[in-house]
């Protein structure tokens, strides 16, 4: 099975890819999807967006929803999660809320969007963690409070890997009456997100990851409870219901989550994504994140067999797809394992790695062989 899957990525013909939490592989479905939106642009023209294109962004929108367990109506495409970011952050009223709880271990874009609030009031708290690698759901707890809109959290902490349990951090946030928003885009894919049981409120990801999509596409899912009550201040024409009147005169929003949507997405990026998604449901999350797992598993022992050190979660269950390999210089071994034809990436405690479930034992043998030989030089 895991053969036939890795044969889907023309990548591994010439290098040892290691850093799908950075950038899924290409895959040739993908790659074909990008070649089906060229056709018809040369053949159609702008009377592809009407005949084809529209529908397949509408494909795309069921296919998230079955990754997420949830309705269509309860999932916004974006351009980025950045864009989902900024338009539920201006669609909040923080006059009796204005606390938000985030996490010292986040990617700080998540952090930056309520900063950015600072002029409405808001204020960003964080749980800090004690070790650099986790923070125990406990932490957050302690600082959500009844003035506290949101607790903003990663699901997965880019540069360690650690889990949250999101069910934990929805009871936290509701008990005290605040929303659960949830960065998701270092576990959708590899870990199960059925966003209904697990009580979370607003989720972002995006295909650029982990589902295989490539840049240019992200999706916004909004519980439909919450649906009537958000008015954004970032917006656009296709958040708007009757778009193609082109009524100037009126902003009469969507009824479902596409209210948040704004400008005109990119169809290059909606028909690689929904290829990759294509790729991620045939097996399905758990499948791929067993793989995964077992992946990590390999990878620590193998590292603890060469001597190399590994920083990642004890406990497995807090387990994602990231390890980080502590290094004085991860920039330039990252350079150096390059030119091997190794890809991996560098963050600032040390060479990040990021097994798939394209990978094999040999992809970490070598790259792992390839450190060791290079600190010994």
């Amino acid at each position: 099975m895991w053969h036939d899957f890795r044969e889907q990525f023309p990548i591994f013909e010439e290098s040892i890819y290691l850093n799908t939490c950075s950038l899924g592989a290409l895959s040739r479905q993908s790659r074909a999807g990008v070649e089906r939106f060229l056709d018809l642009w040369r053949e159609k023209g702008a009377s592809a967006w009407y005949e084809l294109w529209l529908g397949e962004i509408e494909l795309l929108r069921e296919r998230v929803a079955q990754l997420l367990t949830c309705g269509p109506h309860e999932i916004a495409l974006m351009p980025n999660v950045s864009s989902g970011l900024s338009a539920i952050g201006s669609a909040l009223d923080y006059r009796e809320r204005n606390r938000v709880v985030c996490a010292e271990l986040d990617f700080p874009t998540l952090p930056y969007q309520w900063h950015a609030r600072a002029r409405d009031g808001v204020e960003v708290v964080f749980a800090e963690s004690r070790d650099g690698i986790g923070i125990p759901e406990s932490a957050f707890g302690d600082l959500v409070d009844d003035r506290t809109a949101l607790l903003a959290v990663s699901h997965v902490f880019f540069t360690t890997g650690w889990t949250l349990d999101l069910r934990t951090l929805a009871d936290i946030a509701h008990a005290e009456g605040a929303l659960l928003l949830v960065d998701a885009y270092q576990s959708a894919g590899i870990k199960p997100l059925p966003v209904k049981e697990l009580g979370v409120d607003i989720l972002l990801a995006g295909g650029l990851k982990w589902l295989l999509g490539g840049p240019g596409i992200a999706f916004l899912y909004v519980s439909e409870e919450l649906h009537g009550g958000l008015d954004p201040r970032t917006t656009g024409w296709f958040g708007v219901e009757d778009q193609f009147d082109f009524n100037a005169g009126q902003r009469s929003l969507r009824e479902d989550a596409r209210r948040l949507e704004a400008g005109t997405p990119s169809p290059a990026s909606v028909f690689a994504a929904r290829a990759g998604l294509d790729l991620v449901l045939d097996p399905g999350v758990e499948v791929l994140g067993a793989r995964v797992k077992a992946m990590m598993r390999l990878l620590k022992v193998m590292a603890s067999e060469r001597g190399i050190e590994v920083k990642m979660p004890e406990d497995e269950e807090r387990w994602s797809g990231i390890a980080i390999l502590p290094d004085e210089d991860p920039r330039a071994t990252v350079r150096a394992l390059a030119g091997e034809g190794i890809i991996v990436d560098a963050r600032p405690t040390g060479v990040r790695i990021s097994p798939y479930a394209y990978n094999t034992p040999l992809d970490l043998e070598i790259m792992l062989d390839t450190i060791a030989a290079l600190r010994v030089d």
